[in-house]
């Protein structure tokens, strides 16, 4: 008995090719799609955690204020707590941290508020071994709170500039600190958010501030140079020999 011959499978018709690589692209674009959603979903997370931290230590400075002739930390005698006489030397960003550390206790003594989840930086578990490496928020050592606009804090990655660089801006990456006089003429002296925390993949950069009432803000680059760096406040009391192109307000960077 003759047995029927076995044929070979035919290769893919064109139709089917083409359905398999319509198929295929689908799927890869869904997965794609699904990547980047979860990326902006957790950058968008990581930006609200940071606005409720800097809300928390705007929380902090409103309370030590009650109890220092509502005066913040860095326009307060040391005898009384603060730490104003510190500043009249120039260069004192070393010392940015002492500002957080001086409200350990209005800060539910956690330095972690004190570390953006979009910094490089890693909280320290104590303020006991806490430094400028702990630290993802600028300090403006002139703000007050009787002057809402004037500017308390925010993301350290400010630089120089209108193009946004790949480094941390005016904060230093060893830690060491910077002793900044940014002017409220941002037409003379534009500053913008570097590419790093918030302003990662976003060309326009993007950033947080908190202001001299307590309030948090999330600024662009030139929303930041429009609104909020000429209404920044006035240092008036800088170290002595150190004059600034005026006006201007004193930021110390971590």
């Amino acid at each position: 008995m003759r047995l029927a011959p076995i044929h070979k499978s035919e290769a893919f018709t064109r139709i089917e090719l083409m359905v398999v690589i319509i198929v295929v692209c689908g799927l890869s674009f869904m997965v794609v799609s699904l990547i980047f959603a979860y990326s902006a979903a957790g950058a968008h997370a990581r930006q609200m955690s940071c606005i409720n931290n800097l809300k928390q230590i705007g929380t902090a400075y409103r309370f030590w204020a009650f109890d220092h002739n509502d005066h913040y930390p860095a326009s307060e005698s040391v005898t009384k707590g603060g730490w104003s006489e510190l500043l009249t030397n120039a260069d004192q960003g070393f010392l940015c941290w002492t500002n957080y550390a001086i409200m350990a206790k209005e800060l539910g003594q956690s330095p972690k508020v004190i570390a953006c989840p979009s910094d490089d930086r890693r909280p320290a578990d104590f303020f006991t071994n806490f430094a400028n490496a702990n630290v993802s928020y600028f300090v403006g050592v002139s703000a007050d709170n009787r002057q809402p606009n004037s500017l308390l804090g925010g993301d350290r990655n400010l630089g120089p500039g209108t193009n946004s660089g790949p480094d941390y801006g005016f904060s230093p990456k060893s830690g060491k600190g910077n002793d900044v006089a940014i002017q409220t003429n941002s037409q003379a002296s534009p500053v913008c958010w570097s590419l790093k925390m918030h302003s990662f993949r976003i060309a326009a950069g993007l950033g947080n501030i908190l202001m001299g009432d307590g309030s948090a803000q999330e600024p662009t680059s030139a929303n930041f140079r429009q609104n909020w760096q000429p209404v920044a406040g006035l240092t008036t009391n800088w170290p002595a020999g150190h004059f600034p192109s005026s006006p201007s307000v004193r930021i110390l960077f971590p």
